[in-house]
């Protein structure tokens, strides 16, 4: 974490490439869903699908272009809304691109799904507004409770694409929708599996919204909200 502040949407292009993870286990279609649903998350078996080869994250999608000139029509398919939102972020904050926040965002998926499946509490803190610190927590303490930890092994995101837009006075919102496959596992204190395969991918989809202060010289972002696209009309 010593390193999160200077790393975490820095802006920093090193990280366009992610870590290559080996492709692990199979899909049944009768997984369960454990813990990770304090993420709002669905949870899906992709019988057309397969984890990316080699392990090797996908590019990234729906990459919205922002123009030099504010007044430049957006691209045929994009949302205005949505473009319109990123040239007021990008107008208020020179340093923001789609691009680099997009590859923030991943690393931040990676770490959140890390540190709350290890019940890193300290490690969650600077990632998570209070709110979302507080469920979080709540979650990893029930957890604890009935003596119950969970190994998740993150094989890979598919895909990272901005799904919304919004900016209340200097704060600005985006929202990512995530689709990604992992291996987790619930065991209970004589490691029996109480929940999952070890076995089995599983597909996730995930809206995760993250919001920053555009007067604010910290340059990182917290994740303020989290959903499933069948719940994003539903408040926060």
């Amino acid at each position: 974490m010593q390193y999160f502040d200077i790393f975490l949407f820095a802006l920093i292009a090193v990280f366009l490439v992610l870590r290559l993870r080996s492709v692990l286990g199979r899909r049944t279609g009768n997984e369960k869903q454990g813990p990770s649903d304090v993420f709002g998350r669905q949870q899906h078996d992709d019988a057309n699908g397969s984890p990316t080869e080699n392990g090797a994250a996908p590019k990234p999608d729906n990459v919205y272009r922002l123009p030099d000139s504010e007044n430049a029509p957006a691209p045929a398919d994009v949302p205005s809304g949505i473009y319109a939102t990123l040239q007021k972020i990008q107008k208020a904050d020179s340093s923001f691109t789609q691009q680099d926040f997009l590859n923030g965002a991943r690393m931040a998926f990676e770490m959140i799904v890390e540190y709350f499946a290890k019940g890193d509490k300290d490690s969650l803190s600077p990632l998570l507004s209070p709110e979302v610190y507080k469920n979080f927590t709540a979650a990893i303490d029930a957890r604890s409770e009935k003596g119950e930890h969970e190994e998740t092994t993150l094989v890979g995101i598919k895909s990272a694409t901005i799904h919304d837009a919004s900016f209340e006075g200097r704060t600005a919102y985006v929202t990512v929708k995530f689709v990604s496959e992992e291996v987790s596992v619930v065991r209970n204190a004589e490691g029996e599996v109480v929940s999952g395969d070890p076995n089995q991918v599983v597909e996730a989809e995930d809206l995760w919204t993250f919001a920053r202060n555009t007067e604010n010289k910290d340059p990182n972002w917290q994740l303020v909200a989290t959903e499933t696209p069948e719940d994003e009309d539903s408040a926060l």
